[in-house]
């Protein structure tokens, strides 16, 4: 297994204060050779990238990625709660908790749009 499928699969089960802290278990930072002799690799904190990206989008987009992400997530629970998903992994874990989230974050994101709107052509 390469050294960057070996990152990867850490930065599967990790959480990100674990990589600002540097407490992640896997976390080869130390200098040398490993058993075989090969130099360990420094971990690579990949997730952390991909949040700020995602929060970037979110900035540049505001209103309308809220709307779009929150549509799709109702979307998605309400097909799941349809064929009997009724716990969610999702913090909130009862589906119908889950689409009452989702749907108050769509009618922020349509409400945002709509002062945009207003904003721009003075509606």
């Amino acid at each position: 297994m390469s050294s960057a499928s070996d990152a990867r699969r850490i930065a599967a089960g990790s959480l990100p204060s674990e990589f600002v802290l540097g407490t992640h278990a896997g976390n080869q930072s130390g200098g040398g050779s490993g058993p075989e002799g090969q130099a360990k690799v420094p971990f690579d904190p990949l997730r952390l990238c991909i949040f700020a990206t995602i929060a970037l989008l979110g900035w540049v987009a505001g209103p309308l990625a809220l709307s779009v992400f929150a549509a799709v997530g109702v979307v998605g629970y309400w097909k799941a709660r349809r064929q009997g998903l009724r716990r969610s992994q999702c913090f909130l874990r009862d589906t119908r908790l889950v689409l009452a989230y989702l749907g108050i974050l769509l009618a922020l994101g349509l409400y945002g749009i709509y002062g945009l709107a207003k904003g721009l052509f003075s509606l």
